[in-house]
């Protein structure tokens, strides 16, 4: 079950405030309800052909201040986890958007996001708390994930975490 908390792949960079309209625009939040289909409208406003690059389970998004602001529907971090995003690192992210990505099982990583540029390939390991910029050859400090947290990971979220365990503080 540890080998699903590390992660390998490369960095597609954006920028301050990504608000959660332009992670999946709003034309489709109530028209798909199917997450897998809805995750190939994912960032299709700032860049149309982004889902048709993006390399499921390689890619980190690497971003800088507010990451996630906007709207509390749980979509926009579904949609990223649908696509096969690895994990979202930021600066800092909107508090509800924080909360709603570890319900579904999101990784986010808040770290300083500045020296990470787009295409390189980063590795990230959430049992040490590491991150590497394989690239640059560089460790990067990330804040450190609190244990109930990473059993949500592991599990897929809250609720499939709930259904195995009962409640809080079992299979910690």
């Amino acid at each position: 079950m540890e080998n699903e908390l590390r992660f390998n792949g490369f960095a597609y960079k954006l920028g301050d405030d990504v608000n959660t309209d332009l992670i999946i625009s709003g034309r489709y939040k109530f028209s798909i309800s199917d997450m897998k289909e809805l995750s190939r409208h994912i960032f299709e406003d700032q860049d149309p052909d982004f889902y048709k690059r993006l390399k499921p389970n390689e890619t980190f998004l690497v971003t800088g201040n507010n990451f996630g602001m906007g709207s509390s529907r749980e979509q926009a971090p579904l949609v990223i986890k649908c696509a096969g995003i690895n994990a979202v690192l930021a600066k800092s992210f909107a508090r509800i958007f924080y909360r709603n990505a570890f319900n579904v099982g999101l990784a986010l990583i808040e770290c300083d996001t500045d020296r990470i540029n787009e295409a390189d390939r980063l590795y990230l390991d959430l049992m040490t708390n590491t991150l590497r910029n394989i690239t640059k050859n560089e460790k990067i400090d990330i804040a450190p994930i609190p244990e109930v947290m990473k059993g949500f990971l592991r599990e897929g979220g809250v609720i499939s975490y709930f259904k195995k365990y009962g409640g809080f503080g079992f299979g910690l």
